[in-house]
């Protein structure tokens, strides 16, 4: 693919944190990987990708806001970017924001980030799955159920906008741990409910499904407990919850102000942990 990077001095994108609002185990196939079943839902908060057309040199990546990224090298936003455009040659900067392997996404929303500089609208129909099983949803960032690995994506949805609080209580769990701790071994089922239709109260529906990974992420990294214990105590939640494989979880409110409050309150009681408000959609 040609990439005419010379037409754009600098592009910037946002790289939105994913939340699973459910995650539905449905077993082990016989090649290791893990079958889902996920609503996905995005949050106003992001981490913030430039880049810079440059001469010579293919890519190049600084970091900001992070110290534990590992090697430039392994970023998932070269990755993306070498894989739709080997020959090209920029400059990204990565902000940030996002705590790192937090349940959010926000590697794969980086790399999809790239593709979407790189690539424009032709981003949309890329087998992002082969950079990163959360690549594929992130790239458009519309709420929708993924399933699979990642790869099966169904139509985006209208999703009315939930106030929440996001709580990471800044600590790294890797996700293969959390899986391993499910102990399911290839070819096992998960003989679980499986995940309900979607329906138009999301309230209800929410109510009747769960996070699968959420007790055996508490056993990898026990402050996960703590972290759900102390949103449910706030006033106003309907309901909390992890995403991902962890550790970020989330407190549904049922406004802005008590969301604000509760924000406040976890602020003053655990300074450690990084807490915002947002609206997921």
């Amino acid at each position: 693919m040609a990439v005419e990077f010379q037409r754009v001095a600098r592009c910037l994108g946002r790289a939105r944190a994913k939340i699973n609002l459910t995650l539905h185990v449905r077993g082990r196939r016989a090649d290791g990987y893990h079958d889902l079943e996920s609503l996905v839902v995005f949050a106003g908060v992001s981490d913030a990708l430039a880049l810079t057309p440059k001469g010579e040199g293919g890519y190049a990546l600084t970091v900001d806001g992070a110290d534990d990224l590992g090697p430039a090298e392994d970023n998932l936003v070269l990755r993306a970017a070498r894989a739709i455009a080997p020959e090209g040659r920029a400059h990204f900067r990565l902000v940030k924001n996002l705590p790192v392997a937090s349940g959010m996404g926000g590697g794969s929303a980086d790399a999809a980030a790239a593709l979407r500089l790189v690539a424009g609208e032709a981003a949309l129909n890329l087998r992002a799955e082969t950079i990163g099983a959360d690549v594929p949803v992130c790239i458009a960032s519309r709420a929708r159920m993924m399933r699979g690995v990642g790869e099966a994506l169904g139509p985006a949805l209208d999703v009315a906008p939930l106030y929440a609080v996001l709580v990471n209580p800044r600590i790294a769990v890797a996700t293969a741990d959390v899986f391993r701790a499910l102990g399911l071994k290839p070819g096992d089922a998960f003989d679980r409910t499986p995940h309900p239709e979607l329906s138009g109260d999301m309230r209800a529906l929410l109510l009747r499904t769960r996070n699968d990974l959420e007790q055996p992420a508490i056993a990898v990294a026990p402050v996960i407990g703590d972290v759900l214990d102390a949103l449910r105590e706030q006033d106003g939640i309907d309901l909390a919850r992890m995403s991902g494989s962890g550790a970020t979880c989330f407190g549904i409110f049922v406004d802005r102000r008590t969301a604000v409050q509760a924000a406040r309150a976890l602020r003053s009681t655990h300074p450690d942990w990084w807490v915002r408000v947002t609206i997921l959609r």
